[in-house]
């Protein structure tokens, strides 16, 4: 009998094979998202060299404060913004999003909106 593949096997089957398309170079590096249950993080990624220029997430002092839950549409919103606004103070203003097979609704779509906010173009 063949066992249903869960939700997130399939997330991590659609993410290998956008990444065979999506690269992040230094001109324009790629802003990825990974979502846990309880946290969202986001970082900025050369792939040419595979350094993390900048990165993000609800675990960041910064953002502890403000946040009353780190799993929610508020929390992914602020991650966006921080990691636009720190990619600004870098000089990257361009980016690549790679929502790493999630779908563009809810969270990921907050902090994508944060990040533009922030003045990241993608």
């Amino acid at each position: 009998m063949l066992k249903k593949a869960s939700r997130n096997e399939m997330r991590k089957v659609r993410h290998r094979r956008v990444r065979q398309k999506v690269k992040g170079t230094p001109e324009r590096p790629r802003l990825n998202v990974y979502k846990s249950n309880s946290h969202i993080y986001a970082q900025i990624i050369n792939d040419v060299n595979g350094h993390t220029l900048v990165s993000a997430s609800t675990l960041d002092k910064e953002l502890k404060e403000k946040l009353s839950s780190t799993g929610n549409k508020e929390a992914a919103r602020l991650v966006g913004q921080l990691i636009g606004k720190r990619a600004i103070e870098k000089g990257i203003d361009q980016v690549v999003f790679d929502r790493a097979g999630y779908i563009y609704h809810g969270k990921v779509k907050e902090l994508a909106e944060g990040a533009r906010e922030a003045g990241l173009k993608f």
